[in-house]
């Protein structure tokens, strides 16, 4: 493994089919972890293999054909989803086409046995030494997905409407929420939102990272759910884990967002890449994986500080125009090739535009570059070195040259212009091993720096979780509390409630025995009443078989209206103590009663306490009641008379006429 991998990957798990088939139930693998130094040897169940995966999170999983990991394409993308963002599946053999492992790992200088076991840790060393191509279906864009996190069909006791609304302004007010996340950690993102009636039904962010790179995770709580999916590629892709480092022009356009080409030194545009996150020497980096520049340019002039600083540290050529390029000129001359944004086309304008004004250039020097040499180390030293060609190439070829002549038979003379330009040159390169030198060092600190930044964030990561685990268990406490104190609340409530009643039923109860008769007579001055529903010979009858109904009772009719007289014959038979009416008796029912001698008052006369079917009212207001029906019997009696004498009096003249 390079320095890099080895600081950041730690482990590569190689692994190969030991027995049965990934088309079958339960086919087991060999499970090969290699760390750079020792390895350790498993027998696993594909189950087993996906937990150590998750748990362990390898820089790789290895092996010689991906097909033994998933039965067919569709299995294939679902396990490249599922593997942790952190890890890469790699084919040691290959691409489409892949070799056979044992010609792989002798190419390599691998130990190579046809046992399962041996195989898994071929893969594992095969990987680890950058051998093999990275299965990719997946782009390095991710979506983010704020939705609804409950159907909007109804709100249990909130009016649709009302319910629809809430959830709707949940989901936009997270995604606003996000939305300032990503701003807040720099990442470029297209924001897709569907409005609905209250706010957001939902809102589908596409941000230019790797959810790992996210400041956000899928999450579940009440109105909202957020999902995260990384965006497909169209199919399976390859990528070669060791890039060669050929010589190519690189193109950038700095600012906040930093974007860089590399170009071939044919005029084919071989990456790109846009970021608002790498310094310097992140970016330096990344060119350094991808070539190495014989020619650095910008797109403006003069050349900006940043792109000056990166052209120095490659000690490669500059490139700027005459005037800054028009947009509809970099437009133009990328109209053919695939950027994301328009400072990765501002990029690829600058590298392309420097081929086009070294293209004649580079086509003379590769056609007087023997087969032997390289036309891009020519390139370099005419570009970069301003050297002729002449120069270069008899400088290689004296390198190649075994055979020198003995320094007995040299003489000292003086050198010549060209051979000072030479020791010059030489000097140069000296220099240049020692800046290279340097640069590997600094990469060497930053790396050790991240693995303590990464250390520092796993730390603090793992104290998050933890400070978050006991959050959420005090928000559940005060839930719970607060559910219990409205449960005490509620039954003090009834408690309260069951007392009252349980003092009128110790009254009622007073009522309803003689030995008790003295008590409820001097002290609680209180009588009971028997309620009818509705004065109907139907209710009297059940009344009648509830609770009784006796001579001297207190009556109380709830509905005294629609009464005939057989219904008022049935009351008046059971001659009650009074008859308390709510709403007017019929004139039939009333003129009964009367006849019955039963008083009969307007029921707020009189205060009737209830307690389930049982009533009681104060004997003293049931007594004025009684008087006062007394008092308007005889003015009705007295009526009743003078009607009837003047009756006879008309009936006598009327003879009388006769």
């Amino acid at each position: 493994m390079n320095a890099r991998t080895a600081a950041l990957d730690a482990v590569v798990f190689g692994v190969d089919i030991q027995s049965g088939d990934v088309r079958g139930d339960a086919p087991s693998y060999a499970l090969a972890a290699f760390d750079g130094e020792s390895v350790d040897r498993d027998v696993v169940s594909y189950r087993k293999l996906r937990r150590r995966i998750d748990d362990e999170v390898p820089a790789m999983v290895a092996t010689d054909n991906m097909y033994e990991l998933a039965e067919n394409k569709d299995a294939l993308v679902h396990f490249l989803g599922s593997l942790p963002d952190e890890t890469k599946l790699v084919q040691v053999t290959g691409a489409e086409q892949p070799e056979p492992l044992s010609r792989v790992a002798s190419r390599h200088g691998v130990p190579y046995g046809k046992d399962p076991m041996k195989e898994a840790e071929a893969a594992a060393r095969l990987a680890a030494a950058n051998v093999g191509q990275e299965v990719t279906a997946f782009t390095d864009r991710t979506e983010v997905k704020v939705a609804r996190g409950r159907s909007t069909g109804g709100g249990g006791g909130w009016s649709e409407d009302r319910y629809t609304r809430r959830i709707h302004g949940s989901v936009k007010r997270r995604a606003r929420e996000v939305e300032s996340e990503l701003d807040d950690a720099g990442l470029e993102y297209e924001r897709d939102a569907t409005e609905k009636y209250g706010g957001f039904s939902n809102a589908i962010f596409t941000v230019e990272a790797r959810p790992s790179d996210l400041p956000v995770s899928t999450e579940r709580s009440g109105d909202v759910r957020i999902e995260i999916e990384r965006v497909r590629r169209d199919g399976i892709e390859f990528r070669p884990l060791a890039k060669r480092r050929d010589h190519v022009l690189v193109g950038i356009d700095p600012g906040t967002t930093t974007a860089v080409a590399v170009v071939g030194l044919d005029g084919e545009v071989l990456d790109v890449l846009s970021t608002r996150t790498a310094d310097t020497a992140a970016v330096i980096e990344w060119i350094i994986e991808r070539g190495r520049p014989i020619l650095v340019a910008a797109d403006v002039e003069p050349m900006p500080e940043t792109v000056e600083k990166i052209r120095r540290s490659f000690d490669a050529a500059g490139w700027e125009p005459n005037r800054d390029l028009p947009v509809d000129t970099k437009k133009h001359r990328t109209r053919e090739e695939g950027y994301d944004n328009d400072h990765e086309r501002d990029a690829l304008a600058a590298a392309l535009a420097a081929y086009d004004d070294h293209e004649d250039q580079f086509e003379r020097v590769a056609r007087k570059v023997p087969p032997q040499f390289e036309v891009g180390a020519v390139l370099a030293r005419v570009i970069a070195d301003e050297e002729s060609v002449e120069t270069v190439l008899a400088d290689l070829q004296e390198d190649d040259n075994d055979s020198s002549e003995d320094e007995t038979e040299h003489t000292e003379r003086e050198l010549t212009a060209e051979e000072k330009q030479i020791k010059r040159l030489k000097a140069r390169v000296d220099r240049l091993e020692g800046h290279v030198d340097d640069l590997q060092e600094t990469i060497r600190q930053k790396d050790e720096k991240l693995d303590e930044y990464e250390t520092e964030l796993s730390a603090a990561k793992r104290e998050e979780r933890k400070e978050a685990r006991q959050r959420r268990e005090v928000t559940r406490l005060e839930r719970e509390n607060d559910r219990l104190e409205r449960k005490v609340s509620e039954k003090d409530e009834r408690i309260d409630e069951l007392e009252g009643k349980l003092e009128r039923l110790k009254a009622l109860w007073k009522l309803d025995h003689s030995n008790f008769a003295d008590v409820s007579e001097k002290k609680a001055g209180l009588v009971p009443v028997k309620v009818i529903e509705q004065f109907t010979t139907d209710d009297i009858e059940t009344a009648q078989q509830s609770f009784g109904l006796a001579e001297d009772d207190v009556i109380l009719l709830r509905d005294a209206s629609g009464a005939g007289r057989s219904t008022a014959e049935r009351l008046a038979e059971v001659n009650p103590k009074v008859v308390l009416r709510n709403g007017g008796l019929s004139d039939v029912a009333d003129r009964v009663l009367f006849e019955a001698d039963i008083p009969v008052a307007p029921a707020e006369m009189v205060t009737v306490q209830e307690v389930d079917e049982l009533a009681v009212a104060r004997e003293s207001e049931v007594e004025e009641a009684i008087d006062d029906w007394e008092e308007r019997a005889i003015e009705r009696e007295r009526e009743r008379t003078g009607e009837m004498v003047d009756q006879l009096i008309s009936e006598h003249r009327a003879g009388e006429v006769e």
